[in-house]
């Protein structure tokens, strides 16, 4: 059996984060101050695992979180962050640049709820969905090519693994098991946005039959996650299985590391 270690980051926050304003594809705002203090805790947090390939979206506020967490990095400083435009953000179409709030009255003007109301060239959740099983495949893809290089990957890659998740949101057991996890295989990074990470994890649970661990909201409930929010899955591939991957989901949401995080 195949397999390899999942890790989703959200970005950190923006100016228009703060101001509840809909950012989406079309408004390619940098991170503010608080983001980049958000994304320094956030790797210094993960400045410990081993990752072996890191991807990002495209657009700068994944990015920026993207590069500074790799540089809390204490061993893959280095790794080159490969960009994706299908790790982008929902297209909000013609709410973007504006606050939630319209997108709501939109929707309700319409007889709609959110965020199964897709606003004037948007992208529908069905479109956002086929973006990330798709990128979810080629995932799977790497993850076939990088076993059968030869060597694979070294047992060393767990000789320094990620910090131990609260219990409350975490079935990981020990560090010892996470440690097991971690070396089966790639162990990858993904910076993306919010909306998009909620789709992809909600596919995981009702496609794939992820379970969240402890009293984790069910997939329709699912909430966004907070700025540099932190997921972890360990994913299972079976050789010559058509029913698909096995998940396993170790923390949703994880931001023990923003306790600390005084207001700038």
């Amino acid at each position: 059996m195949l397999r390899f270690t999942l890790t989703l980051v959200r970005h950190g926050e923006t100016r228009y984060n703060k101001e509840k304003v809909l950012q989406g594809q079309g408004v390619d705002e940098p991170l503010s101050e608080t983001g980049f203090r958000q994304a320094e805790a956030a790797g210094r947090f993960l400045s410990n695992v081993k990752f072996t390939h890191v991807f990002s979206s495209d657009l700068i506020r994944a990015k920026q979180t993207a590069a500074t967490i790799l540089g809390k990095s204490r061993h893959c400083g280095d790794l080159e962050i490969r960009l994706d435009a299908r790790l982008r953000e929902r297209s909000y179409g013609a709410a973007e640049g504006k606050p939630l709030s319209d997108l709501r009255a939109m929707a309700k003007a319409t007889g709609e709820q959110c965020p199964s109301y897709t606003p004037p060239g948007g992208e529908t959740l069905e479109q956002v969905r086929a973006r990330s099983k798709a990128f979810f495949e080629f995932l799977c893809q790497l993850a076939v090519e990088e076993e059968g290089r030869e060597g694979g990957v070294p047992q060393s890659s767990c000789e320094h693994t990620l910090q131990p998740f609260s219990p409350s949101v975490s079935t990981c057991g020990s560090p010892d098991a996470d440690c097991l996890d971690s070396a089966a295989g790639a162990n990858i990074l993904v910076v993306s946005h919010g909306a998009y990470m909620r789709t992809w994890i909600s596919c995981f649970v009702k496609e794939l039959e992820c379970s969240l661990p402890g009293n984790s909201p069910k997939a329709q409930e699912l909430p966004i996650s907070p700025n540099t929010g932190i997921s972890k899955f360990v994913v299972s591939l079976k050789k010559g299985d058509t029913v698909g991957p096995e998940i396993r989901c170790i923390c949703i949401n994880q931001q023990d590391h923003l306790l600390d995080l005084t207001p700038s």
